[in-house]
């Protein structure tokens, strides 16, 4: 192949070449985050606990004697005051029966006295004799007295005023000695009672305050006050029983179902973040992550309380900082990432002094 030739193809070529684009290199996809302004707030450490309205005053009435059912004269729901009659216990079938057998037991001894005192008098027996008789005759005819003043029937009466809760039994019934007949509760002394867990018992104490949220009014809230701490805990379920009062007027029924926060600890002014912006290390530790020159930075923490979706930063973190909030689950101190949009807010929900776009410094952002 001639020069020429040679020359001329190369030159094709070359022509040829000028002709196309340079290939286009791929820029780097940054992962996008989310970043949230450090707010200073209270934050408190509470426990949330269910419980029960149940009244601490109940009284259970029982049968004094055996006999039937009669005259019942309240239900369920009634209100009654001290001294009220509430129903009766029928004496007088079986009193009749017993009385009715002293009166025979009676007469034989008057018989029997009669006569002793005859062979006395003829010296046909000993006087010790007639006293023995004479205290046999006693013995029985104080047995009838007794008897006849307890031939009515028992009347059950309400010790105090309150609201007939239960109806155990009903007219006709025959019932035994201590056999549970009625039951009555103060409605005064209802309280909402619920179990602390072991973990949280010691650290009660009477007169904390209670947030309270009972099902039977949703949406509301209550406040009430510990008043009653148990002195023991429960060997199998290991919790501490606690007495709630209401602070608030609100008509309550035994067994409605209650929801209680108790708050355990509290810190006025505490730098708090959001839960998820706090990530675990890989030696086990916490940590948060900032923005500097368009780079993610990882901070180390330490944390303290946390409460409703938000945890207090002890240590790690000023009041200045910005934290990301989305975004953190992969990233790595020094990592270029590209944030979303300006920080979320701060504790008045403006946006900081010096914020604004003329004013942002460099590195605070891309």
């Amino acid at each position: 192949m001639s020069a020429l030739t040679v020359g001329g193809f190369t030159a094709a070529l070359f022509f040829c070449g000028c002709g196309r684009q340079a290939p286009k290199i791929p820029q780097k996809k940054l992962p996008q985050v989310r970043v949230e302004a450090v707010k200073t707030e209270e934050m408190s450490r509470a426990v949330v606990l269910t419980g029960s309205v149940e009244p601490y005053r109940v009284a259970r009435l029982a049968s004094p004697a055996e006999g039937p059912v009669v005259r019942v004269r309240v239900r369920e729901g009634d209100r009654v005051r001290a001294g009220d009659r509430l129903l009766a216990i029928g004496r007088r079938t079986g009193v009749n029966a017993l009385i009715a057998s002293l009166r025979e037991e009676l007469k034989k001894e008057e018989d029997n006295l009669r006569r002793t005192g005859q062979l006395v008098e003829k010296e046909a027996l000993p006087k010790e004799q007639l006293d023995m008789a004479a205290a046999g005759y006693e013995k029985i005819k104080a047995q009838l007295v007794r008897a006849e003043e307890t031939s009515g029937d028992y009347s059950i009466a309400a010790p105090w005023s309150g609201v007939v809760s239960k109806i155990f039994v009903k007219d006709g019934d025959f019932v035994a000695p201590r056999t549970a007949l009625v039951e009555i509760y103060d409605p005064s002394s209802l309280v909402l009672r619920a179990e602390v867990p072991e973990k949280e018992a010691a650290t009660l104490h009477n007169g904390m305050s209670a947030e309270i949220g009972l099902d039977a009014y949703p949406g509301k809230q209550a406040s009430g006050k510990i008043v009653r701490m148990y002195p023991y805990l429960h060997e199998r379920m290991r919790t501490r029983t606690v007495e709630i009062e209401l602070a608030d007027t609100i008509a309550l029924l035994p067994g409605m179902f209650g929801r209680i926060r108790l708050k355990l600890e509290s810190v006025t002014e505490a730098l708090t973040v959001p839960v998820h912006a706090v990530v675990t290390t890989p030696k086990g530790g916490s940590a948060a992550f900032t923005i500097t020159g368009g780079k993610a930075a990882m901070r180390n923490v330490t944390t303290g309380i946390e409460d409703r979706g938000r945890i207090q930063i002890v240590s790690g973190l000023s009041p200045n900082d910005s934290v990301v909030v989305a975004g953190n689950e992969k990233l790595k101190d020094g990592m270029e990432i590209r944030r979303a949009g300006p920080p979320v807010g701060n504790i008045s929900g403006h946006a900081k002094p010096g914020a604004s776009p003329a004013n942002k410094k460099k590195g605070d952002g891309e």
